[in-house]
This record gives C-alpha cells, sequence and structure tokens, in this order.
C-alpha cells in the first residue's frame, strides 16, 4: 500500500453551505472561481473538456450531485489521471470548503507548495465571489 503526503487546504465562506454548493457544483462556474483547473469549459458527453493554465486540453469528470456536499472530479492530462477530493460542509450559518491536495511520488516539494498555493488562490476566489 502506498500512502502519498497530503494537505487539507480549507476556506470559511459567509453563505450557507447549500447555496456555495449549489453554486461550486456546475461545471461551468468553475472557471470563473477557479482558475488553476482551467477555462473555456464545453461539456462533452458525461467529461468536460477544458483548457489547463498551460493551455493543454484537459479532460474533466465531475461527481454527480448530490446532498453530501461531494465535490470531487477527475483531471485527465494527456494519459495521467488526478483525483481531486473537495468537500463542502456547514460552519455555524456558513460553509467550510476543504480540497484535499496529494503529492505525487515524483513531485518536488516547491512544486506541491505551488499547487497548494494555487488551491488557496482559487479558493479564495470561491469565497470573495460569493460573499458579494
Amino acid at each position: 500500500m502506498t500512502i502519498y503526503k497530503s494537505r487539507i487546504i480549507p476556506v470559511s465562506i459567509d453563505r450557507d453551505w447549500r447555496e456555495v454548493y449549489d453554486f461550486a457544483s456546475i461545471p461551468e462556474n468553475f472557471q470563473r472561481w477557479a482558475a488553476g483547473l482551467g477555462r473555456r469549459f464545453e461539456q462533452s458527453g458525461e467529461e468536460w473538456t477544458a483548457e489547463d493554465p498551460d493551455g493543454r486540453l484537459i479532460r474533466i469528470r465531475f461527481s454527480r450531485p448530490n446532498e453530501f456536499g461531494v465535490l470531487d472530479h477527475i483531471v485527465f492530462i494527456e494519459e495521467k489521471e488526478t483525483r481531486n477530493a473537495v468537500r463542502v460542509v456547514p460552519n455555524g450559518t456558513g460553509a467550510e470548503v476543504m480540497f484535499t491536495l496529494l503529492k505525487a511520488p515524483e513531485m518536488k516539494d516547491e512544486t506541491f507548495a505551488a499547487d497548494a498555493a494555487a488551491v488557496g488562490r482559487d479558493l479564495h476566489a470561491l469565497k470573495a465571489l460569493l460573499e458579494r
């Protein structure tokens, strides 16, 4: 069994958790706050295609809408698959959004730190958008 180094990146949002989930669960909305994921989202069957920040075409499979606040998604770049676990949970009268980042074995510590910073920026962009 292999266990990778992980980091949970949270952000608190002053908005009902169901409203946060409802907005964030729409794939077209990701390009409004998740710059690290990509832009130019287009649906293609049950998957989506987008252009990642490096200009590469990627495929994305999002979790189905659910009552548990699960926003998991799988990103396919060429033949590499990256699973991303994201949760929206109640936090008082607001919401807590948590992204679990996993460090792949070949990933350098600097890259992992940069990825964590990018996820943090994206989550803070979601917060700013929804707290307006």
